[in-house]
Parts: C-alpha cells; sequence; structure tokens
C-alpha cells in the first residue's frame, strides 16, 4: 500500500483538516517502544494537519486514556501494539492493528491505511500472538487489516509474525511460542509453590518406612501443609493448557483449555495409570485455543452473538475437546503404558546397565508424565523383590531439576530473572527428588531441555545399575539417601552427580548455541537495512552540506569590490563594535559555562545523570562491550557495588528483546541490587553500534539505566518514557551529537525536566 509523501522527501504534506484519528501503543515491556510509537504518530498527524489522541499502555498503566467521547468522534483507531489490547470499545470505528514496530518506522503509512481498514464489529480483545496484524477474517466480527483468507497481510497462522519493517527481518515470535510462554509464565508459581511444600513437608514431617517409602502421619501439621502443595501441582497442569488455550484463543477458550488440561493429566478418565502429563496439556492447550478460533468464524444470527463467548463457545468446546481427549488420544495412551511395562519387564533378566539406561531415558522424558510414571511404577512394584531397579530410578529421578538449575547458574545472562528465581527453586526440589521442578524449562525450551535431561537420567540411571545401587522405598534424590533408604550411597551420589552435570553443561551448551545462532541470524537480517540506512544517510549529509553551503552564500551579503575602499570610517567603527560584541558574546559563554557547571553538578533527569556518568566517546565496537563500558562509565557514579553482576543485568535484559530503539538510539537499562540507588549513563559513538533496532540504524546515543530492585517502579519507568519521547525530536538528536562537551550535553537533557 502506498505511502503519503514524506515532508523528509521535500514535498509538503497533504493537509487533512477536520479529520480526528485514534491511536492504542504497546510493547510487551510497555516501556521505551510504547512511547516513541505514540511520538511518531503524533508527529506525523501534526505534520498533516489530522488531530489525533494516543494512549500509552506502558508499565506505568495507561496514560491520556480514551475516553468514550473520542471514540465516538474518532474517524479511525490505530492500534500499534505486541500486546493484548481491549478492541471492543471500538466498535463501528475503522480499526488498524498492527506491531509497534510499525507505528515507529511507518507512521506516515499508518495514517494512511487506517481510513481503508475494516469496520469493527466490537466484542474482541487483540492478541499480539496473531503476529500484530489479525488473521485476515474477522474472527471477533471484523477485525484488522488482513488479507484473503487465513493468512492475511500479517499472516496470522501458525507461524505468524508482523510482516512490516520489523515482521520482515523475522525477529517476531510464532504464534505458537508466544502461547507457549504465556501458558508457562502462569504455571511457574503454581510449580514453585507446590514444589517447594511438599518438600518441605517431607523434609520436616517425613518418616521413612522400610516397604512405604517417606510416610506423613495423617491428621498432622505436616500433612496438611503436603496436601497443600499437592494441590498446587494438581492445578499447574490445567493452569498450563488453560492459557495456551487463552492466548490463543482469547477468554472463551480459557474454560475449554483448563478442563482439557485436567482431563490430560488424569489417566483414570482414559483407563490409563497415569495421566498425560504436562505433554499433554500442551496437546489440549493448543487444541482449544485453534478450537475456539475455528468456533469463533461460524456465523451466527445477531441474537445469539452477545452468549457465544460466555455460554455457547465454552460449553461445545469443552465438550468437543473432553471427548476427544477421552475417546480417541486417551486409548493409545493407555496403549502405550501398557506396552513399556512390558518392555521393561521383559529386560529385567538383562543387563542391568542397560536397564539403568532405558529407566533413567524415561524418567527425564516428561518429568511426572506418563513415561516418567510407567518407569517410576516399574520400579515401585520391585522395591521389595529388586531394590537395585528402584535405585536407578532414584538416581536419575532428581537430575532433571538439578541439572536445569545448574545450567541457570553456569549461564546467567541467558536466562531471565525470573527463570533463574526457577533455578534456585528447582536445586532445592531436585533434592527431594521432586522431578516436576525442571518442567518450566523444559516447556519453555522443549528441544534444548528435553534432550539434556534424558542424557543425563540416562547416565545417572546406567551407573547405578552398573553400581547395582538399591533404594528400599519408593522415592528418589538425595533425601533418601540422607534418610538411609540407599544401599551404596557413595555410588548413589557418583551417579547423581555424574547425570546432573551431564544435563547441567549440556543445557549451558545447548543454550549458548542457540543464542549464537539468533545473534548471527539478526545480524544477517540486519546487515542489508543497515547497509540502506547508512546509504540514506550518506544522502542526507550530502545534501545536507549542500544545502548548507548555498545557505551560507545566500545570507552573507556580497559587498561590490569598487565599494569595499568607500567606507574606511564606517569601518573602523563597525571593527570597534564588533569588537564590543565580542566581548559581550564571550560574558554569555562563560555564563553558559557556570550555567553548564552548575548542571553538571546538580545532574539532570532528576539528578540521576551527573557530569560523572557522561562519555563523549564510546570505543566499543559491538553491544556487549558496549554495556560493559557503560557500566564502567555507571561506576564513576558510587552506586555501583558489583559492574559484573550490572553487565549480567543488562545482557540479560537483551536476551529478552533489543533495547535498540532505531533512530540510532539505544537505551539499555538493568533491575539489579548492583547498584544502591538509580543512575543513569550517556555516551556517544561516532561510528555507531550495531543493536539490533528496528530500522536498521547503528546507535550513537546510547543512554544507560540502572536501578535496584527495591526502586524499580514508576520513577525509572517515567524518566525512560520521558527520555524515550524527547529523542523522537531529531533536531533534539543533533543537539546531543553536536554537543561540544558534557556540559553543553547536559544543558541539552535539561530540557526533558
Amino acid at each position: 500500500m502506498t505511502s503519503p509523501a514524506d515532508p523528509r522527501d521535500g514535498a509538503a504534506p497533504p493537509a487533512e483538516p477536520g479529520l480526528k484519528l485514534l491511536a492504542v501503543t504497546a510493547c510487551p515491556t510497555g516501556i521505551a517502544h510504547t512511547y516513541m510509537a505514540a511520538e511518531k504518530l503524533t508527529q506525523a498527524a501534526q505534520a498533516r494537519g489530522i488531530a489525533m489522541k494516543v494512549e500509552t499502555q506502558g508499565s506505568i498503566g495507561a496514560e491520556n486514556v480514551l475516553s468514550d467521547n473520542d471514540v465516538n468522534a474518532a474517524d479511525g483507531v490505530i492500534v500499534a501494539a505486541d500486546k493484548d489490547v481491549d478492541l471492543s470499545r471500538f466498535g463501528g470505528k475503522r480499526v488498524l492493528v498492527v506491531g509497534v514496530a510499525d507505528g515507529i518506522s511507518d507512521p506516515d503509512g499508518l495514517l494512511d491505511r487506517v481510513r481503508r481498514a475494516p469496520v469493527h464489529q466490537g466484542g474482541a480483545v487483540f492478541d499480539a500472538a496473531d503476529g500484530g496484524r489479525g488473521d485476515g477474517s474477522g474472527a471477533d466480527g471484523g477485525g484488522p487489516e488482513g488479507g484473503t483468507g487465513g493468512a492475511g497481510t500479517g499472516g496470522a497462522g501458525a507461524g505468524g509474525g508482523l510482516q512490516g519493517p520489523a515482521g520482515a527481518k523475522g525477529r517476531e515470535r510464532s504464534v505458537g511460542y508466544k502461547a507457549l510462554m504465556n501458558g508457562v509464565s502462569y504455571m511457574i508459581p503454581f510449580v514453585v509453590v507446590g514444589g517447594l511444600l511438599i518438600a518441605l513437608s517431607l523434609a520436616l514431617g517425613g518418616h521413612p518406612q522400610a516397604d512405604g517409602g517417606l510416610v506423613i502421619p495423617d491428621g498432622s501439621f505436616w500433612k496438611h501443609v503436603n496436601d497443600i502443595g499437592t494441590i498446587g501441582f494438581t492445578l499447574m497442569v490445567p493452569i498450563l493448557s488453560g492459557y495456551i488455550a487463552y492466548a490463543i484463543g482469547d477468554r472463551p477458550a480459557l474454560v475449554p483449555g483448563m478442563i482439557g488440561g485436567w482431563i490430560a493429566n488424569t489417566g483414570e478418565l482414559y483407563d490409563s495409570k497415569s495421566g498425560a502429563g504436562f505433554i499433554g496439556a500442551i496437546v489440549t492447550g493448543f487444541l482449544a485455543g485453534y478450537l475456539v478460533r475455528w468456533i469463533k468464524l461460524v456465523p451466527v444470527s445477531r441474537f445469539v452473538r452477545p452468549i457465544m463467548p460466555i455460554i455457547v463457545i465454552p460449553i461445545v468446546a469443552t465438550s468437543a475437546l473432553g471427548l476427544f481427549f477421552i475417546y480417541i488420544i486417551g486409548k493409545p495412551i493407555s496403549w502405550v503404558f501398557e506396552n513399556l511395562t512390558d518392555f521393561l519387564g521383559s529386560m529385567t533378566g538383562t543387563s542391568a546397565a542397560l536397564l539403568g539406561v532405558v529407566l533413567g531415558l524415561m524418567i527425564a522424558f516428561d518429568m511426572g508424565g506418563p513415561v516418567n510414571k510407567t518407569a517410576f511404577l516399574f520400579g515401585t512394584g520391585l522395591v521389595s523383590k529388586s531394590p537395585e531397579v528402584m535405585g536407578m530410578c532414584a538416581a536419575a529421578i532428581p537430575v532433571p531439576p538439578l541439572g536445569q538449575g545448574l545450567a541457570t547458574l553456569l549461564r546467567r545472562r541467558f536466562y531471565s530473572d525470573q527463570e533463574r528465581e526457577t533455578g534456585l527453586a528447582a536445586l532445592f526440589m531436585g533434592f527431594f527428588g521432586i522431578t516436576e521442578g525442571a518442567i518450566p524449562f523444559a516447556a519453555a525450551r522443549p528441544a534444548t531441555v528435553i534432550p539434556a535431561n534424558m542424557l543425563g537420567g540416562a547416565v545417572a540411571g546406567g551407573i547405578a545399575g552398573l553400581a547395582a545401587v538399591g533404594d528400599n522405598v519408593p522415592h528418589g534424590g538425595p533425601i533418601v539417601a540422607v534418610l538411609g533408604a540407599i544401599d551404596g550411597v557413595a555410588l548413589f551420589f557418583v551417579a547423581l552427580l555424574v547425570g546432573t552435570a551431564v544435563t547441567g553443561l549440556t543445557t549451558a551448551g545447548l543454550v549458548t548455541v542457540g543464542a549464537r545462532r539468533a545473534a548471527e541470524r539478526t545480524k544477517e537480517q540486519d546487515a542489508p537495512v543497515a547497509a540502506d540506512a547508512r546509504g540514506a544517510a550518506a544522502t542526507t549529509e550530502a545534501t545536507g552540506a549542500q544545502g548548507s553551503d548555498s545557505g551560507s552564500s545566500a545570507e552573507e551579503p556580497v559587498v561590490p569590490p569598487q565599494a569595499a575602499p568607500a567606507e574606511p570610517a564606517t569601518t573602523g567603527l563597525e571593527e570597534t563594535s564588533t569588537g564590543a560584541e565580542e566581548k559581550a558574546t564571550g560574558a554569555e559563554e562563560e555564563t553558559a559555562g557556570v550555567e553548564g557547571k552548575a548542571a553538571g553538578a546538580a545532574g539532570v533527569l532528576s539528578g540521576y545523570l551527573t557530569v560523572d556518568t557522561v562519555s563523549e566517546q564510546l570505543a566499543a565496537d559491538d553491544k556487549e562491550a558496549g554495556i560493559r563500558e557503560m557500566a564502567a562509565l555507571l561506576d564513576r557514579s558510587g552506586k555501583v557495588t558489583d559492574s559484573a553482576a550490572l553487565v549480567r543485568a543488562a545482557l540479560a535484559r537483551e536476551e529478552q528483546g533489543t533495547t535498540g530503539l532505531g533512530e540510532e538510539i539505544a537505551i539499555p537499562h538493568a533491575k539489579t541490587d548492583a547498584v544502591t540507588a538509580p543512575v543513569v549513563g550517556f555516551a556517544r559513538s561516532a561510528e555507531g553500534i550495531e543493536w539490533g533496532a528496528l530500522d536498521g540504524t547503528k546507535a550513537r546515543l546510547v543512554f544507560m539505566i540502572a536501578v535496584p530492585e527495591a526502586a524499580a517502579g514508576d520513577e525509572h519507568l517515567r524518566i525512560l518514557a520521558l527520555l524515550s519521547r524527547k529523542l523522537m525530536d531529531p533536531a533534539f538528536r543533533t543537539r546531543l551529537l553536536e554537543a561540544p562537551g558534557k556540559e553543553a550535553v547536559l544543558d541539552a537533557l535539561a530540557e526533558i525536566e
């Protein structure tokens, strides 16, 4: 679609008085890109004489909220968002839904396209998992701009992603990935709370029994704690399924997703000794989500439409999914369990090491799921006759959580803060033999984590089988050895530690390789865009230089040669006057210098940035080196207690999404207790640093913000939002780039206050 002429091309933008537009901007983190898109849209609208109001949905909360009167008077609405936005209030209006990157890179094009966007019928929430565009079908009765069929302009299908300037680079995650991450994020608290309460109750209230494992007396305090933890574990699987479905099909998919997950985890419903576990929950989550989306496409009478999302869709989807799982999927699962048990039974007379490898593979495969429970039940059934079989299981049981916890310690910068905290909890759960502690990692990175878990489990089980380690209770992990239930304790710990090391090192290696490949792909995708940007910049600079030269010659008066000697006295008076003016100018400059020094001493941006944290030139030539150099700059403030920890926190934030904002700007930031108080640094790079910006430009203006965890509140976000908005002004960026010294930089930044 053709965008209107850009004012920068020399053509005057078309004036469109009377047109009233609204916009909503939102990015996943709710910080910089949210406000940059808002500023870009506002500037583009002002240039074309269009009245526009923009609501920003940032981490601070919704600001400049659109009222009912605003919506009623609007001619169209632009939603530039990479997260869920409620569209129900825009019923009857033309609504264009794009990614937040489009709001930054092509605001003029959006102003043109919104007038041809479909009319929204209301009753829906825009889901960023649809790739930022809509599916073209208007599943909610009229959706965002799309094409024909299911792909649409934006391609919201199974691999949907932004197809605009940002999407073309392929950095947007697929629908499936976003849905899976949504389920995992809601599941993690249930895993941690349930696992830790069970572990705590076993440690403090459990009593080892020769033939019954660790037993907590009924009616005791610790039995009640254990019951609460069991409830958390029971809810874990349906929560995962429900919120995967929710991310795909919105609220109507939540009920069928959760009930489907409960059915998948309850093997008795389809004649299985064990449920399908978290793998079954992932299956039911996706089935429920897409089933609901399909039902939404069915045309219904307008009289039935209001009850569709609260009655019809949940009932139909829940019934269909539940019966499908019980009668279609459940039977094969039950058949697989029976045959696995028979297979294991046939191996008891063969090599003990081979049996240990097989049991270890099964224990680590789905971490409490059907394959895991089949192996566990097999070992439990032979506790009294062959404790060595249970010993193989006991050695493999703690390996997945211990190995994944170890990986978060070995490669901290590749994990988010939440994942590192979950890693610590996994270490604790592993000690008590709770394999489910590794499920959040397996759900988030199945292709990396599950093979690593299986490899470590196989090693642990094989060593235990070879060493004839015996376990006299149906439980595993170091806790059973501590409580005296293991025969051959030393070799049991050898098996456990070697298996844990194999899983941890394998996971760390695969995560590192994956991160490097992603970085290489990003560089390859950014290279042509960056080249185009550099070419455009060179053209602009050449044009600007020509304009500057012509401007100088036009402004300077041309004195005819014959007139020059005719006014000597006047010339002398002018020289005297010029000298006086120069002295006055010098005085003004001295005053400005004093003011600059005062600003430098007091600091700007609420005092977070001072002359000590300003650098006129960055020496780094890549992002990681730039972050390290910026951390060293912040260290001059005296507020940094651990520079290395600050670097790790900033790099971990970059893994969640680049802080390269485009327009030659980068604002890396970190929440970490490596600083004692909020601090901001600023530096310039003459050549620019590749930061993975959406527009392909290299970062020449780099700000770094660091705040302690306790102070990571609205003030930090307010400064970041103000900074992002102000940096959208080209004149302001030019002043920062051309500022002759630190004081001049601080003077320019003082405008933000």
